[in-house]
């Protein structure tokens, strides 16, 4: 923000400030214009208006007032912050999209949320969202409360601009107090000082404050604390006026302004102002236009007379300085001469024993650093141990990092020349020596800054400007050449490295610092003793040939590290890579736990803080492996080690790691591990993670059982609620994966999973895991519907945000084939709830699935949106699998195959019980009927054109998708009211069902087009489309028939809408064969493809009809006189055959023909013969029955009657006479019953019944038309005619199907009727010189033989 309205700054301060007599020094007093009184709502507008319009105006200033924001409540209440970050983010849709539905939606969310938090951020926010709706005052009120909540941080990182306008130029008389306060201590400095130069000598503020008591420091700093107090205060005071006179813009009263509080806080000394008074001010000297007191050394310089009294070259800010504590010293030293400290300082240093810092100092020659370094290790009694090659790291870490300064202040050099005031650092007062640059733009010496962030600062010293980071950048070599270069010409003003370790002011303000902070520079003295102790560790880890000293040693150096692991020189010496091979040394042949236990602690932390460390332990191959194999024989907390070194995928896969990984996770509760950095199980989730997206398909089922097999999918689970992102998403990933490779796992992880965590970190993670995560929830959904929906609830309700809307977001932006998934399960959530009639999340979910469907050239996406359809459903099995399928072939009368697939579901069946079942039914048809009705509504039946080009598809899968989803919703519109939609479905899909139907093979396939077909039948103008096709359809629906009681069904309808019943069937004349030469045909019966005819020399022969041919298969005789009978039983599939030679054959039916099996004597001729199981039913030469029982028993039955004809049903054998009657025997019981009395001979002439058929409990009787019915139909249980077919013709044979009745004739005429209404449906001409003896009808009743 420091850059917004800077260029017309000193013009508005000067607007302020008038020129009006003399000040001391020759400059102008000013006077004040108070604008109290002027200060109008109209003004007020403006200045905020302008403010937020500009910020509105340009994204990066947005990004960067945010990105303030969100720094300073770094330390607030997590849910708070989670609960911002995502109202900016949605406010930031709101400005760049160009769809008002989503602008207005995107306004109202953010409104709603930050209702909710009373912070400044979130009244910011809300004053950005009120003035993109313009909403003026509503703007600028939330505005004021951001400078109410926090004035200080409002003024200065947010909107000094707009400080500058509205309050500075009421606070005047707080700076007029602050100005006069401060010269008074900076006058009381200058008459305790003397010089006794006659020129006046130029002193940078640093100097000045270093010549202050303690006293006077304090007082200075007291000010500057009680300065910014008061202008907390007074703002706080006018954001109430400036919000009454907003209130009251209307009413035009007059509001008056508070009076400017002066007072310091906890003294209660109060200061009063007069308006009239006139104060010396001069124009605002800060840096940057931020009015905050800061560090300003180096930019106001003081001169001295020699009186001692103090004028100004340049006036002082009227921002107080703060004062740095390194400048702060005791009050004692400031008794002491100069040169007696110096000298003094110099003896103590010389002396000192303790600092083992210096005795290893920069300005050591390298002879003298390696005796040092000798003689440090003669201390443990190693005199004898020879050096190894390593030992040349001790000779470089042992210098000492705390290089001291140098001091080439001016004021002490004596006639030396001036360095240039960039070579200095404006901290120290010193010629840089490690000069690095902050991204604010200023330099600083390293240990300088670096102190300055270790007390606990974390903004630039100069600028205030909030820094990114605590880590410091690179020394700056670019300026460090300048100062080295500089120095050549200027030897004077080098200070030698031996006077730079002990210059003059540094160790006079040692003490000081010392003191006041104990991550100070000097403050390392209280470690050195441990530094010395951790280098000799170090040389016995890097040079020692004896395992157990090195390995005590890196026991040693971790008990160091332990205690103080946040000393930097200590992370420095340890990550040097001399250290770290020793490390590796270790781990290659020490075989105690505890050693390698603490190496890897050692390593795992180094690397975790310093990169170079990994580099190290990456750059040898063996190193790697060395660690992945100690981790695999059971260091399982090697594998936090194995994280930071990164592996690739690849390698992941090759070390075959998932059984530690697993073994880690299984046994969590049984294990202690180390303290460390990241938690072992941390580690183990992310690296197994990445294994399984990296596995190919073989070796990912396998690390799925592996995982299943254990406990370790339970931790898995419970890193979904893990503090870290990366392990949540490493967590979604594994089981993700596992619900696709073994579905039953995802109820244990419905059960288990805590998903508030995760769907927060939805909001901080890229595009591919946010996929990744929305994958992992629409596949844990597919669940039964109790389950599902309380998952679905939890989604919605839970967590800091609105997930559908953040769905909604993702989807907009989603890759085409990622579309299906998030917009499957971004409808489920808006369908939880009653259908409303508009919702632009269901709109937007349904459009995209629409959009994928009809995009061809993503045949991906095609597919997966047609399964998201089919799968919304809502029905799946234990294991998540869609039953879909299963239960529309239910619903088509295909019973076992439902049942075949269900009762491989059996888990499913031992959850639920009968009443749980019920319910759960109940559930999910409620659910069907809501899904299926807004996406059959959708844009008036979209949805349906969509999937007709799906059918269209040269990708099976996609066709057969498509196919199984809109049979779905076209069954569903038969439930559903009509609202116009079955029109839409059938011009769209009705060609495809028929074409399907007419043409798939496959049973299941033809039964569900069916299903379809049904629903268009219900409808009239659907029953009218499908009249040209009607023979097609019959066709099918007839082989449907048996299985399917809807084919049955529908059959019905059919004959009952077409009263012209010729239009339902077609008879084709297939075949035609000449048997001549074997006498007349006397019998016939077809079976399993079949047909075989019994002849009159007594041979049997066996034909297949392929096409328009009859096809002979084989002839046989063992009948020495006709075959007068042919009978199929279907239960044994067997063939019976009955002669005039008087015996019974039974033959096996096989593929290459008929074989007999046993042969049965009989003592009469065999005229008619009917079979069962265990007897045989036969008409004599003479009267009655004979009943032949298989073990040779046989009896009369009927005895008074010439039998013509015979049918056997369930037990019951019925007899159609000679005499015209027929007759009931119960083959039990031997009971006859009369269903027509026979009448007499008329004119010698007989009038036997020739046929009788028993189907569907209706006896068919065909005989001689003595009352102008020739064939007859009667009632099985009470004996009563129901019916009968006015035939004219002199019917002798009789076949009956479900739907028709065939006739054959004498005169080779074929009659055909329809059995429900009775009504000739067609006739068929045989061969005009033939008589029709025999008829039978195949097993599908679609093929006659005559």
């Amino acid at each position: 923000m420091e850059g917004i309205m800077r260029s017309s700054e000193k013009d508005d301060v000067d607007a302020m400030i008038k020129g009006d007599g003399p000040l001391e020094g020759g400059a102008a007093i000013p006077t004040t214009t108070t604008m109290s009184a002027t200060t109008t709502s109209a003004q007020i507008l403006r200045y905020t208006t302008s403010f937020l319009s500009e910020t509105l105006s340009q994204s990066h200033l947005r990004h960067h007032l945010f990105t303030t924001f969100l720094e300073k409540l770094s330390s607030s209440d997590q849910t708070t912050l989670k609960l911002l970050k995502f109202a900016s983010e949605t406010l930031e849709n709101s400005f760049s999209t160009n769809s008002s539905s989503i602008r207005s939606s995107s306004l109202r969310l953010a409104e709603e949320l930050l209702s909710k938090s009373e912070n400044p951020f979130a009244s910011f926010l809300l004053s950005l969202a009120y003035s993109h709706c313009r909403r003026p005052i509503d703007a600028s009120l939330c505005l004021l409360d951001v400078f109410y909540a926090d004035p200080s941080f409002t003024r200065v990182e947010i909107a000094p601009f707009l400080f500058e306008e509205l309050f500075l130029v009421h606070f005047l008389p707080i700076l007029e107090w602050y100005n006069d306060r401060r010269n008074k201590i900076l006058s009381s400095l200058s008459l305790n000082t003397d010089y006794n130069s006659d020129d006046h000598s130029i002193v940078s503020n640093t100097t000045v404050l270093s010549k202050m008591s303690g006293d006077q420091a304090t007082s200075l700093k007291d000010l500057e604390r009680d300065y910014e107090d008061l202008l907390d205060e007074n703002c706080r005071n006018f954001v109430g006026f400036f919000k009454e006179v907003l209130q009251n813009r209307d009413r035009g009263q007059l509001i008056i302004p508070p009076p400017v509080v002066l007072q310091k806080s906890k003294r209660g000394d109060k200061f009063h102002h007069r308006e009239e008074k006139k104060i010396a001010i001069q124009k605002f000297g800060s840096r940057n236009g931020r009015y905050n007191p800061m560090w300003t050394e180096g930019d106001v310089s003081v001169e001295f007379n020699r009186n001692g009294v103090k004028s100004l070259s340049k006036f002082p800010s009227l921002i107080p300085e703060r004062v740095s504590a390194k400048i702060l010293i005791d009050e004692r030293s400031s008794k002491i001469s100069e040169t007696a400290s110096i000298h003094h300082l110099e003896a103590t240093l010389e002396s000192c024993t303790y600092d083992n810092l210096n005795n290893y100092s920069s300005s050591d020659s390298e002879a003298e650093q390696e005796e040092k370094i000798q003689k440090t290790a003669s201390f443990d009694t190693r005199q004898s141990q020879s050096k190894k090659q390593k030992q040349f790291f001790l000779a470089e870490s042992s210098r000492s990092p705390d290089h001291l300064m140098e001091d080439s202040d001016n004021q002490a050099s004596g006639g030396k020349s001036t360095p240039p005031k960039d070579f200095v650092c404006p901290i120290t007062t010193h010629v840089f020596y490690d000069p690095v640059t902050l991204e604010t733009g200023q330099t600083y010496e390293r240990k300088a800054i670096q102190e300055w962030i270790d007390r606990g600062n974390s903004t630039c010293p100069i600028t205030r400007q909030k820094l990114h980071g605590t880590q410091l950048p690179k020394t700056n070599y670019v300026l460090k050449r300048l100062i080295a270069s500089w120095k050549e010409p200027n030897p004077s003003s080098d200070i030698a490295k031996s006077e730079a370790v002990k210059p003059v002011n540094e160790n006079k303000f040692k003490p000081a610092i010392r003191s006041a902070s104990p991550n100070s520079v000097i403050s390392q003295a209280t470690t050195d003793v441990t530094m010395s102790e951790l280098r000799l560790a170090i040389t016995d880890l890097c040079t020692s040939e004896i395992l157990r000293e090195s390995e005590l040693a890196v026991l040693k150096i971790e008990r160091f590290w332990q205690e103080a692991n946040t000393e930097m020189e200590m992370q420095s010496l340890l990550s040097k890579p001399p250290v770290i091979n020793g490390f590796v040394e270790i781990l290659f042949n020490s075989v105690d736990p505890r050693v390698l236990g603490a190496t890897v602690l050692l390593l795992s932390d180094l690397g975790s803080r310093d990169d170079s460390v990994i580099q190290t332990l990456t750059r040898v191959d063996s190193d790697v492996e060395c660690i992945v194999a100690l981790f695999k024989k059971g260091l399982l907390e090697a594998v936090v080690l194995i994280y930071l070194l990164k592996p690739s995928s690849i390698s992941l896969v090759e070390m075959e790691m998932v059984d530690s990984l697993t073994e880690i996770l299984s046994s969590i509760k049984n294990t202690e591990f180390p303290k460390m950095f990241m938690k072992p199980e941390k580690a183990s989730v992310i690296l197994l993670g990445q294994i399984l997206r990296s596995s190919d398909d073989a070796s990912l089922s396998e690390s799925v059982r592996t995982i299943l097999s254990t406990k370790a999918i339970e931790n898995i689970i419970v890193s979904l609620d893990a503090e870290g992102v990366e392990e949540r998403i490493a967590a979604v990933g594994i089981l993700l994966r596992c619900i696709l490779e073994d579905g039953k796992c995802r109820n244990i992880i419905a059960e288990k999973a805590v998903l508030t965590s995760l769907l927060e970190s939805f909001m901080v993670v890229n595009d591919v895991k946010r996929f990744e995560i929305v994958h992992f929830l629409s596949e844990l959904v597919k669940l039964n519907r109790n389950l599902n929906e309380q998952i679905l609830h939890i989604l919605k309700d839970e967590g800091a945000f609105s997930t559908m809307h953040t769905l909604l977001t993702f989807l907009q932006n989603a890759l085409e084939d990622q579309c299906p998934i998030v917009a499957g399960l971004l409808l489920q959530l808006d369908l939880l709830e009653e259908p409303r009639k508009m919702s632009i999340y269901r709109e937007e979910a349904i459009d995209t699935l629409i959009s994928c469907l009809k995009n061809s050239e993503y045949p991906v996406a095609q597919i997966a949106a047609a399964e998201t359809v089919l799968s919304l459903q809502g029905r799946f099995s234990y294991s998540g699998k869609s039953l879909a399928r299963a239960i529309l072939l239910k619903r088509a009368g295909l019973d076992r195959s439902y049942k075949t697939f269900m009762q491989k579901d059996q888990r499913r069946q031992q959850i639920f019980d009968e009443t749980q079942e019920t319910m759960e039914e109940e559930q999910a048809a409620e659910w069907e009927r809501k899904v299926a009705f807004v996406l059959a509504s959708h844009e008036f039946g979209l949805l349906f054109e969509a999937l007709a080009e799906g059918l269209k598809s040269r990708y099976a899968e996609l066709q057969s998708v498509c196919f199984m989803s809109a049979t779905w919703l076209i069954y569903m519109l038969s439930v559903l009211p009509d609202t116009g939609i079955r029109g839409a479905a059938r011009v769209c899909l009705l060609k495809h069902f028929v074409s399907i139907f007419k043409s798939e093979k496959n049973t299941d396939d033809r039964a569900l087009s069916m299903l379809a077909l049904n629903s268009f039948v219900r409808d009239p103008d659907g029953l009218q489309d499908l009249t040209v096709h009607m023979k097609d359809i019959l066709k099918g629906l007839r082989e449907l028939k048996k299985s399917s009681v809807l084919a049955f069904e529908m059959l019905q309808v059919f004959s009952e809408e077409h009263d012209n019943s010729a239009d339902l069937w077609n008879h084709k004349e297939l075949a035609q064969e000449d048997c001549s030469i074997n006498g007349e045909v006397l019998s016939i019966a077809s079976f399993r493809g079949k047909i075989f005819s019994g002849h009159s020399d007594g041979i049997i022969k066996v034909w297949t009809c392929k096409g328009t041919l009859l096809h002979l298969v084989q002839e046989i005789q063992e009948h020495s006189k006709p075959v007068t009978s042919l009978v199929i039983l279907h239960s044994a599939g067997k063939l019976y055959s009955g002669s005039l030679d008087k015996t019974v054959r039974v033959w096996s039916i096989m593929e290459e023909g008929i074989h007999c099996e046993q042969v049965h004597e009989t003592k009469d001729h065999i005229n008619s013969l009917v079979v069962s199981n265990n007897i045989a039913c036969y008409i004599p030469q003479g009267v009655g029955i004979k009943v032949h029982s298989w073990n040779g028993s046989s009896k009369v039955l009927n005895q008074n009657k010439y039998v013509k004809c015979l049918a056997l049903v369930q037990g019951k054998l019925y007899c159609g006479c000679h005499d015209n009657s027929i007759q009931e025997i119960d083959l039990v019981s031997g009971t006859i019953g009369n269903i027509q009395t026979g009448s007499k001979k008329l004119l010698g002439k007989a009038y036997p019944i020739y046929s009788l058929q028993v189907q569907d409990g209706l006896i068919y009787s065909a005989g001689p038309s003595l009352d102008g019915a020739n064939v007859k139909i009667w009632s099985t249980s009470n004996y009563n005619m129901v019916g009968s077919l006015p035939s004219t013709l002199d019917v002798r044979e009789m076949v009956v199907s479900s739907e028709l009745i065939y006739l054959g004739c004498k005169s080779g005429i074929v009659e055909v009727w329809c059995k429900k209404k009775q009504t000739r449906v067609e006739t068929l001409q045989s061969n005009p010189n033939s008589k029709i003896l025999c008829m039978a009808l195949d097993n599908d009743k679609d093929i006659l033989v005559i």
